[in-house]
């Protein structure tokens, strides 16, 4: 993996419901027991057959993502479980976008993972990056009432008949001390989880774990119902707009790239000064702090540095 958002720490991983181990294994799961059509592999050449034709009948989710993308191995397992879970009501369709430019270059996609829907041949986008389970739900749900509204609520042939043994599916273990947390996350419920992580960090202040879990969770309220694009184009249109561009370093953080949202806010804490440099500096090290281990901490310790004194 050559950048994981979420990794390092258990309580990141969990809280964003992404940890790579449990997730591959409710993939596995779910494609062992999951009829052949649910989850299938887009090519140049067969895209028209398995998108355009199946978006007909049933939504087709296009999941683009390439082999060094940390946070496409995230993503994938999720879509892949959830594919299977809803038992044929939508197909999950994977585009190595390094094998299939001309797919990647007709979505104008920007970045990956890039997840699109495309019902009766109109793409629908849905989001980019990593994005919490509990958010991918809440998104499906709304595409099958649209795919609905357009008449298209088919389902795979033979699907449903597969949901038991997928049903069967053992739960992982977790962590006792994040279980409430973990929950509130999977239902969406940030205020529930912040109070969790914030019960935790009474019994034990220097709990990193927790303090992690708590940011995320953050970071997770302020994105909620965020359009990237207009997000991005806002902050690229006023660079001074300091409220902007922490927006676009939490975007850049569900994406994977740390490198950016780490770079982003030294940019702001280097052009400000007062309230506003306080402000930065504490959104930069509260990312510092998720982001555990991951690699591009230490250049961006180091750019700090230099731009505060």
């Amino acid at each position: 993996m050559t950048s994981t958002p979420f990794s390092a720490r258990g309580a990141i991983d969990l809280g964003a419901l992404a940890a790579a181990r449990q997730n591959q294994e409710r993939a596995a799961v779910a494609r062992t027991n999951a009829p052949a059509g649910l989850v299938i592999d887009v090519t140049e050449a067969s895209f028209e057959v398995d998108v355009i034709n199946r978006s007909m009948t049933v939504p087709v989710v296009l999941d683009l993502w390439a082999e060094w993308c940390g946070p496409c191995k995230q993503l994938s397992p999720i879509l892949e479980a959830l594919a299977a879970e809803y038992a044929g009501r939508w197909i999950l369709a994977k585009v190595d976008v390094d094998a299939n430019p001309q797919i990647s270059a007709a979505f104008q996609v920007q970045s990956i993972p890039s997840v699109f829907a495309v019902i009766k041949g109109q793409p629908v986008p849905l989001f980019q990056g990593a994005y919490p389970e509990a958010q991918i739900r809440q998104l499906l749900e709304q595409l099958l009432k649209v795919a609905a509204d357009q008449g298209v609520a088919g389902t795979v042939e033979g699907a449903a008949a597969a949901e038991p043994g997928i049903d069967a599916e053992p739960e992982p273990d977790v962590d006792p001390r994040f279980e409430a947390a973990f929950d509130a996350v999977e239902a969406g419920d940030w205020e529930a989880a912040e109070s969790a992580y914030r019960t935790l960090l009474d019994s034990n202040p220097s709990d990193t774990d927790a303090q992690a879990g708590l940011a995320m969770v953050g970071l997770y309220r302020r994105t909620e119902g965020i359009d990237p694009l207009a997000a991005r184009t806002t902050a690229a249109a006023d660079p001074a707009d300091l409220q902007a561009a922490a927006v676009v370093a939490d975007l850049d953080v569900l994406e994977g790239n740390w490198a950016a949202a780490f770079a982003r806010l030294v940019d702001c804490i280097r052009a400000s000064s007062g309230d506003d440099r306080t402000f930065a500096r504490s959104r930069l090290l509260e990312l510092f702090l998720m982001a555990g281990d991951e690699p591009a901490v230490a250049p961006a310790r180091i750019a700090l540095a230099n731009a505060l004194f």
